[in-house]
């Protein structure tokens, strides 16, 4: 029964070999599904949860656009790939093979596939030929994220990572959110300069003249940008009033019931304090069963708390909390509109509930994904470097293709910006958190890393598409075209071939 163990919430290996030993094609058909399950469930948990509460947060806390851009909005776009590198490198039996490979896959598809995709269909949307990007900026994360990749080679050699090692990596991402925001206050100040030397001048249209690049990170107006999304789906997506037979309105509430058991739970437990989407009734019992959740999922994690007395204490004193917050709950809030008070609270209790969703659901990712590779015989790094990878980006490249194509040159900047920021962001934090918590663990002593050859070939492969990008972009005017497009995605489809070729 050893063998049939994992360590996720649920033993797939047990459940495939023991329980459906002598039906496998069954056991086949279960375990996708519910991996196309997961998938779906932790996107939809970013999208409607995380990303609502990282930008309400962002409001109320009055930041500005260039830090939200390099802190919250990259940490609502790429929770997926933190937390399933988190959980590989601390509750997985792979030792981190499987996020390590997820991180750099996922950084490798955005960088190279997405960014040849969106330059080749520029070149075939008239509207969207000639624009250019911003030429500093973009060198500067393509910089960064080369020098950060030469120091994870680094840390690769040498085979072993001290806490103070591992802190120091993550410690880069901070130096690049100082960067980018003396970039912005340099350009805002260039800005002000330049419009107090104008006297009020008009230019020939009546409009001032304030052509200021747009820095690529964060100072866009989401507004817009959503907008352009929203506008791309309605165009790709018939009306729902158009589904007037009865076989589209059986199909529609047959979904909607099979979808009920996958939307309760999270809205039963994630406090949502959205104009649109506000319940009094929802608020009160999320208040309720928000820290039973937290507690439960406590309680599971083995290396937090051993002994089941303590778990009993901490279950009890979560209901005891639940039921207090619960009443507060209900007699501060209306029917008619969610809470104007202590919105902070609210939104950090989404926030932090959303996060413990996205942790559940990654870790039973990556369990999943490693009992399919034992089940297949497949290196679980595969697994990780492809469908992981592709996965959790699979909504980057919908979102940033979406986006660059119906949102105009603001579009572009946005889009190619989250291509380059967003892997930034995964692969200091998603892996440089994932390294801390596991040096913690083995604190005093080091944390060793995975011994897989061929992260040297990611990394090289990695390396040499940021490094076609950038000498191909400056000589081409900052105009993203066929030449970058075709180059990038012949260097990723060589990758790919390479790397199954000697996985197989």
């Amino acid at each position: 029964m050893n063998s049939c163990s994992t360590k996720g919430y649920l033993n797939y290996l047990q459940f495939f070999y023991c329980t459906l030993g002598t039906l496998p094609k069954l056991g086949y058909v279960i375990l996708v599904v519910w991996l196309i399950l997961l998938f779906y469930l932790l996107g939809n948990t970013a999208a409607e949860y995380f990303c609502p509460c990282a930008e309400g947060l962002s409001k109320v806390m009055n930041l500005s656009p260039a830090i939200a851009g390099t802190t919250l909005l990259p940490l609502g776009n790429g929770a997926n790939d933190v937390f399933s590198s988190i959980i590989s490198f601390t509750r997985s039996s792979n030792s981190g093979t499987v996020g390590l490979n997820s991180v750099l896959g996922g950084a490798f598809f955005i960088s190279c596939f997405v960014v040849g995709v969106i330059s080749i269909l520029l070149c075939m949307t008239t509207s969207q030929i000639g624009v250019t990007i911003d030429k500093s900026s973009f060198i500067r994360d393509v910089l960064f994220i080369i020098f950060t990749l030469s120091c994870l080679v680094g840390v690769i050699v040498v085979g072993r990572v001290s806490l103070w090692i591992a802190i120091c990596f993550s410690c880069i991402y901070v130096v690049y959110i100082c960067v980018v925001c003396a970039m912005h206050f340099l350009v805002s100040k260039k800005d002000a300069t330049r419009n107090v030397n104008l006297h009020g001048k008009e230019d020939d249209d009546g409009g001032f003249d304030c052509d200021v690049e747009v820095p690529l990170l964060g100072c866009i107006d989401e507004e817009n940008c959503s907008s352009h999304v929203k506008q791309t789906i309605q165009m790709n997506s018939p009306p729902i009033g158009a589904a007037s037979s009865s076989c589209c309105k059986f199909l529609h509430h047959f979904l909607s019931i099979v979808e009920l058991p996958l939307y309760l739970p999270r809205r039963l437990t994630i406090p949502v304090v959205n104009e649109e989407r506000w319940s009094k009734p929802m608020a009160v019992i999320s208040a309720t069963l928000a820290p039973i959740l937290a507690a439960f999922v406590l309680s599971l994690t083995g290396e937090v708390i051993d002994c089941s007395n303590a778990n009993l204490v901490i279950v009890m004193t979560s209901v005891f909390v639940g039921l207090i917050l619960g009443n507060v709950a209900y007699f501060s809030t209306k029917n008619s509109s969610p809470p104007k008070k202590c919105l902070l609270i609210w939104l950090l209790g989404g926030f932090v509930m959303s996060t413990t969703w996205t942790y559940i659901l990654a870790q039973e990712l990556v369990s999943l994904l490693v009992s399919f590779g034992y089940i297949l015989g497949i290196n679980p790094s595969i697994l990780g470097l492809t469908v992981l990878a592709w996965g959790n980006s699979t909504g980057d490249l919908i979102s940033n293709v979406a986006l660059a194509l119906n949102g105009g040159k603001d579009g572009v900047q946005m889009a190619l910006s989250a291509c380059y920021a967003g892997p930034l962001f995964n692969t200091l934090i998603g892996l440089g958190v994932s390294l801390v918590l596991a040096s913690w663990w083995e604190y005093p002593t080091s944390f060793v890393l995975p011994k897989d050859p061929f992260l040297f070939e990611t990394l090289g492969f990695l390396i040499l598409g940021l490094l076609w990008a950038l000498v191909v972009l400056p000589k081409r005017n900052m105009q993203p075209d066929y030449s970058l497009g075709v180059g990038l995605l012949a260097i990723y489809f060589c990758f790919l071939f390479l790397r199954f070729a000697k996985g197989f």
